[in-house]
């Protein structure tokens, strides 16, 4: 459907109004577990070749909801806040009616029409950066936008609008905001359709210099949330922090096992090309009472796909048939990594991946790869068990922003019973009168490693979920870590 500017038509008009964003980050919501960013740093330099490290706000007039939705993923992006510029009257649809003398026809044409707005951003000046977003009306920002800038002193700040149409650019409609806050700096805007996804959002963002810093620091500080128990990862999605690994499970068994998982509160499942089971983790999925968007999966590639992943990805998504991959990681390394790596970064840009990253990577493999690349992973995923624990890899994986999540936490296939009865392990669990498995899952996640035991049991998977009602002390955590032998379970 074309807008056609010369026709009185008020769906289309409506369509537009929703569609661009202008931006100020602060939001009531603050992203999960997401502390402030520094607000002490007074001379940083905001400018686009620095990038911005200061806190954020994301403020938004949205009058049929398409700007609020990309408002909200700016904000999850970037950790920021997020601020709703409601107007002190609300529009009704006849105010939108292009051409018909409208209450928005009305303010569009008046350059000195300044809409109330209904409450206000508290303490504006904690904020180094505001992202505006709004629709386009009449090829300009709606004139609320300027009561906005004008109720505040943006000196110094970094401005950056964004909106949303249908088919117009963001033109003058950024520029001619400049003269309402001569004193703040400004960068380009830019307009998106309402189909734009967070991924796309996300590389704008890079691209004009605004960086995740606070997202970054969280998770070298292990930012596991044990209240909603997630963890935000550094491409702006939210990651359970518990899941279910199916690696040997048969078709049947993994059915019920991701069954028997999302039954019990599970909402993280790993999957692989090579596990040959993808088609029954989506086939649980669909079945499932779960919502989709809840549940978060992850798949791999393996090297014998990386000479054609375009291929692969859209195998992969077809397998599956849940409309999109949470996350997929190269299995191992091998030849043609990097070129499979840069074809799941374009997926990423085309909506069928929300996340990438990499499994069986160690610090002399990430520092040859990381330079080739343009989206930092997400995750590593890598063997991790007590006899195994990668103390120097974890925290170098954590300083760089990415989630480490560990497979074979139990010891894997035929080790698993030696682990779980390992004295020091078992005495800690009957003081805490849990499992020797449940144990070892805790100490993971308390180290800041997402967990992914394998199991067909029922129970065991029940129980492997029922982490959160404990917590290690530091001695127990201590005791565990000296069980490392540097003792791998398998070749990768």
């Amino acid at each position: 459907m074309k807008r056609n500017i010369a026709l009185c038509v008020t769906f289309i008009f409506l369509f537009c109004f929703s569609v661009c964003v202008s931006a100020v980050i602060l939001s009531s919501e603050q992203p999960v577990d997401t502390p402030p960013m520094d607000e002490t740093d007074d001379t940083e330099n905001k400018n686009e070749e620095e990038g911005m490290n200061g806190k954020i706000l994301v403020a938004y007039f949205s009058a049929t909801g398409t700007t609020e939705s990309l408002a909200k993923y700016v904000a999850e992006i970037l950790g920021a806040d997020i601020y709703e510029i409601m107007p002190d009257v609300p529009y009704t649809e006849e105010d939108l009616a292009y051409y018909t003398n409208s209450r928005a026809d009305r303010e569009q044409n008046d350059p000195t029409a300044r809409p109330a707005i209904s409450g206000s951003v508290e303490n504006m000046e904690q904020y180094d950066a505001v992202l505006i977003g709004y629709p386009i009306w009449h090829g300009q920002a709606p004139r609320i936008i300027s009561t906005f800038l004008e109720s505040y002193d943006f000196e110094d700040k970094t401005l950056v609008p964004f909106c949303t149409s249908h088919s117009s650019g963001i033109g003058s409609s950024g520029t001619n905001l400049h003269a309402l806050c001569p004193n703040a700096t400004w960068l380009d805007g830019k307009r998106f359709s309402a189909d734009t996804s967070k991924s796309e959002m996300k590389i704008w963002l890079d691209s004009i210099g605004i960086n995740q810093s606070d997202i970054t620091d969280n998770v070298k500080d292990n930012p596991f949330n044990f209240e909603t128990r997630t963890v935000m990862l550094n491409s702006g999605y939210e990651m359970p922090i518990y899941g279910l690994g199916t690696y040997s499970l048969s078709d049947e068994e993994c059915y019920k096992s991701v069954t028997a998982l999302l039954e019990s509160g599970g909402r993280l499942i790993d999957t692989a090309y090579m596990y040959h089971n993808e088609a029954s983790v989506g086939k649980a999925i669909r079945e499932s009472d779960v919502p989709r968007e809840d549940i978060f999966v992850i798949t791999k590639l393996y090297p014998n796909q990386f000479s054609n992943p375009e291929t692969a990805i859209d195998e992969a998504l077809k397998r599956m048939n849940i409309e999109y991959i949470d996350m997929m990681l190269l299995h191992h390394p091998g030849k043609g990594d990097v070129e499979a790596y840069l074809a799941m970064e374009r997926a990423v840009a085309d909506g069928k991946i929300r996340s990438i990253g990499l499994s069986n990577w160690y610090i002399e493999e990430l520092e040859e790869f990381l330079p080739q690349v343009n989206i930092t992973p997400a995750l590593v995923q890598n063997e991790i068990h007590p006899y195994y624990q990668e103390n120097d890899v974890i925290p170098y994986i954590q300083d760089l922003g990415i989630v480490v999540q560990g497979w074979y936490p139990l010891g894997g296939r035929g080790h698993t019973a030696e682990l779980l009865g390992d004295d020091v392990i078992s005495e800690i669990a009957e003081a805490h009168e849990k499992s020797s498995a449940q144990v070892i899952l805790r100490w993971n996640l308390q180290k800041g490693v997402v967990v992914i035991p394998g199991s067909s049991n029922p129970e065991h998977i029940r129980e492997n979920t029922e982490l959160f009602d404990f917590e290690l002390t530091d001695d127990e955590m201590a005791r565990i870590n000296a069980l490392d032998r540097n003792e791998k379970h398998d070749w990768y």
